[in-house]
């Protein structure tokens, strides 16, 4: 539901993503917002992560986590937090690691975050995280035009380049992904050694001018 200048959705109406072990509702995609980053998550069972364990170091974020229902339970730089429902826990220094477990089935968790005084810009594994669930129900053109709107949005980008390459690979463009794979390289070293041994160019690895 939408009115002039605001628009209204359900959790419920999120789309359900699994990834690095927790479940994403993406709702910054959802509403198009351009401010700030915000998401929802959910855990695949209780004693999950609902937040996957990580630090906002490289990124420099602030976090906040808003227990929507249910209850969780965080640990924030090897400190124990409660977190039942209408909980909210802020994560000043980008440097802490964290971790939520889901304590309670119906436990939802949203998150909101950016650097302090830096514009906001989307993050590069929304593209990636969302284009997962088309690659494996085989809808490859809406995979592709995904990375292509991530690509307008972080031109030259290493990892997207990288994952479109997996994904024209997968979707047997092989030209594409060769070409797509050398620009990721010569943008990040690293990527040659992930493709080495990543089972999305398994069928173009022998494929002449495949890097490495």
């Amino acid at each position: 539901m939408s009115g002039q200048g605001w628009e209204k959705v359900h959790v419920d109406e999120l789309d359900s993503i699994p990834v690095a072990g927790v479940v994403w509702h993406p709702v910054r995609r959802r509403l198009g917002i351009e401010a700030f980053g915000m998401n929802a998550y959910t855990a695949e069972a209780v004693g999950k992560q609902i937040v996957e364990e990580h630090d906002e170091g490289s990124l420099g974020h602030q976090e906040v986590y808003v227990v929507v229902r249910g209850r969780v339970t965080f640990t924030v730089g090897g400190e124990s937090i409660d977190a039942p429902g209408g909980t909210i826990v802020f994560i000043r220094d980008p440097q802490l690691k964290r971790v939520g477990i889901a304590e309670t089935a119906d436990a939802l968790v949203l998150a909101v975050g950016n650097a302090p005084g830096r514009a906001y810009e989307p993050s590069v594994w929304e593209t990636t995280f969302s284009a997962a669930p088309l690659l494996d129900e085989g809808r490859f053109d809406e995979a592709l035009e995904l990375f292509a709107e991530g690509l307008r949005e972080h031109p030259g980008n290493p990892s997207l380049l990288y994952n479109l390459a997996c994904a024209e690979a997968r979707a047997g463009r092989t030209d594409d992904a060769i070409a797509h794979l050398e620009e990721a390289i010569a943008g990040a070293d690293r990527w040659a050694d992930a493709a080495r041994t990543d089972p999305d160019f398994d069928s173009i690895r022998n494929e002449p001018g495949f890097p490495g």
